[in-house]
């Protein structure tokens, strides 16, 4: 889980409210020229990103808040910032209440943004007016777009497409365009990745993802998405922090391909990669390639909910046929093979032998009465990651959050001035990318001698962990199905925790991808050869939090002979989860006799795994403390 910007941890001050201030009195001129009465900003970017390279980060830009998803709503006299129980805490201590009101969702006594506009819309509709909502349109997606219309359409919200994006023009001008220059992007080097790494040709991905077309009756597929066109031409860049992904789009027909992206920076590596199979041109050529291949009106396959409104529009308006159907190279990205599931477990051990370490390295700066800062902490987990072979980058921005800061989900920025005190709790959430695979863990220690609450808490997200971690399940088994299970010992205490149980992880990819994952909003399946997180937790304000995070992949179980005549079961394939991460939980915080058999078993065949796994990387000295923290 990521910030993609450093968080603010003080109430804002009034030269930024007063900058906002001016931002949003620019950004409403622009609202009166273009005669609509309110303008969205959604997290999101051109290609549908979660994570933007800094020019894109427009909602951050206009309202101050950093978090990695929200949406911004500006009206003539008004403005909102929607979030979800991920950032409650952190909005209200960016967002300066007297300029913008933080909508918290989920909350019964907060709006949503479709809430908002309804009753915009309906206020204007009383005055016998059209609210007109200005979108960028291509910052939604297709399906978002669709829901905006569903909702809003009766409340007499009428949304209008710009094609200029608002914020933009602002930050393009003057006192902005001096002070804070739209910084440029697109132009990091992009490299090409061997089988070796990937399992995979080039030719062979396109000759499945036209097998699909073909089943769906489609000649053309349009590709939005960074991490989908990076997969499926074994490309990778660094146009975005944290991210191994390069600015671009792609098309693919049922004979040709096509990339679009700054071909000044294709060296001839890539270009020998692609030869033969992919067309090469310049970014701007999409659109206008686009309209040109469905000119004959071959039908066009569109994935609504990873394809830009932007796109639809100018399908539209050159009456292409289109067919509503899945991107099949999601589909195929989430799916990994032999190769990038060993791939992952080696970079997953790099991960796990650097945050052994540095728990082990803090228990002892904690013991020897050494005073360190969250700053401190982040600096030792990142100099760890960065001496193991094949290191790239981090996955997304170290988390490490001691005390209060614990209870922030998405804290970032580690604060050299918060040092680490006895009774507090320290939450260390960080990743890594190496070359061929994506590492995300989470572990939460107590600094000296735990409280009974403390241990209470940690012993039941663990529990949480375990139940999860442990359970098969049959084919066709969704991600809600078994977030459900995830929380059933925290939900008997009265505990829940306000973000999903887990996400997908790409391979050498983003550290956050679809469409599998585990959350009450995931209705896809968690197939075999998927990875997961399972990352429970417990957050209170002021108190601190804990999380708990190992990737998992899936894999099937062995099959057992039938148990009596009839039994059909075992001609269902049941999967269950193997971990790639492997490093110690807080034995301090383990109260034993809150686990049942069942868990304890678990959690001893784990620790037996984490030893078996580290102790060819570790010195003798490390080994025997390995030993300690994993006897309990």
């Amino acid at each position: 889980m990521v910030l993609l910007q450093p968080l603010t941890t003080t109430s804002p001050q009034s030269s930024e409210s007063t900058g906002v201030a001016q931002k949003f009195t620019a950004l409403r001129s622009q609202l009166a020229k273009h005669k609509i009465d309110a303008y969205f900003v959604p997290s999101a970017d051109e290609h549908l990103n979660e994570y933007l390279p800094e020019a894109k980060q427009r909602r951050q830009w206009i309202s101050g808040f950093t978090g990695s998803a929200g949406d911004f709503l500006i009206g003539t006299n008004q403005a909102w910032v929607f979030v979800d129980p991920r950032y409650y805490e952190q909005a209200d201590m960016q967002v300066e209440a007297k300029l913008q009101k933080v909508c918290k969702v989920g909350l019964e006594d907060h709006q949503t943004v479709e809430e908002v506009l309804e009753e915009l819309g309906s206020n204007a509709a009383k005055q016998e007016k059209t609210f007109r909502l200005g979108i960028d349109p291509f910052t939604i997606t297709i399906s978002q777009y669709r829901r905006f219309f569903d909702r809003l359409n009766a409340s007499g919200v009428e949304i209008v497409p710009i094609l200029e994006n608002l914020v933009d023009t602002v930050r393009s001008q003057s006192p902005w365009a001096e002070s804070e220059p739209i910084p440029t992007f697109g132009d990091q080097p992009v490299i090409a990745l061997p089988e070796e790494i990937t399992g995979e040709s080039l030719a062979k991905k396109l000759e499945r993802v036209r097998e699909a077309l073909g089943k769906k009756k489609a000649a053309i597929l349009p590709v939005t998405k960074l991490d989908q066109i990076a997969w499926l031409y074994n490309l990778r860049g660094r146009d975005v922090e944290c991210n191994p992904v390069f600015i671009s789009y792609a098309i693919v027909t049922v004979t040709d391909a096509y990339l679009f992206t700054n071909t000044s920076r294709i060296d001839e590596a890539v270009r020998q990669s692609l030869a033969g199979q992919v067309q090469i041109l310049d970014y701007e050529q999409y659109l206008p390639t686009l309209r040109s291949l469905v000119a004959d009106h071959q039908p066009v396959l569109v994935a609504a909910p990873q394809t830009t409104y932007g796109t639809y529009l100018q399908l539209k308006s050159v009456k292409a046929k289109i067919t509503d159907g899945d991107n099949p190279i999601e589909t195929f990205k989430s799916h990994k093979n032999a190769v990038e599931i060993a791939q992952m477990q080696k970079a997953n051990l790099k991960a796990s032998w650097a945050k052994t370490l540095t728990i082990k390295w803090i228990e002892e700066q904690v013991a020897a009465g050494n005073v360190i800062s969250e700053r401190d902490v982040a600096h030792k987990i990142e100099g760890l990651y960065k001496q193991q072979e094949g290191f790239i980058d981090l996955s997304f921005p170290t988390i490490a959050g001691t005390g209060a800061n614990g209870s922030i989900v998405h804290y970032s920025n580690p604060n050299p001035a918060c040092k680490l005190i006895n009774g507090d709790l320290l939450l260390l959430d960080s990743g890594s990318q190496f070359y061929g695979g994506t590492t995300d863990d989470t572990r939460a220690m107590s600094i000296g001698e735990p409280t009974a609450e403390q241990r209470d808490r940690y012993t039941e997200v663990l529990k949480s962990h375990i139940n999860c971690a442990m359970q098969r399940f049959p084919k066709g088994t969704t991600g809600s199905q078994i977030d459900g299970i995830a929380r059933s010992s925290l939900w008997q205490s009265g505990l829940d925790y306000g973000h999903g149980t887990g996400h997908g992880v790409g391979v050498f990819l983003n550290v956050h991808e679809g469409p599998n994952g585990i959350s009450k909003r995931v209705n896809q399946s968690l197939d075999l050869g998927t990875i997961n997180s399972i990352e429970p937790g417990y957050y209170q304000p002021k108190w601190g939090g804990i999380r708990l995070e190992n990737l998992y992949f899936v894999k099937e179980v062995k099959q057992e002979s039938p148990k009596s005549e009839g039994d059909n079961s075992h001609k269902t394939p049941w999967y269950e989860f193997e971990s790639l991460t492997y490093i110690p939980f807080d034995k301090k915080l383990i109260d034993r006799d809150k686990l049942n058999p069942q868990q304890i078993a678990w959690l001893e065949s784990y620790y037996a795994a984490v030893i078996e796994k580290l102790s060819p990387l570790l010195t003798e000295a490390e080994n025997a403390w390995l030993e300690q923290a994993c006897s309990f």
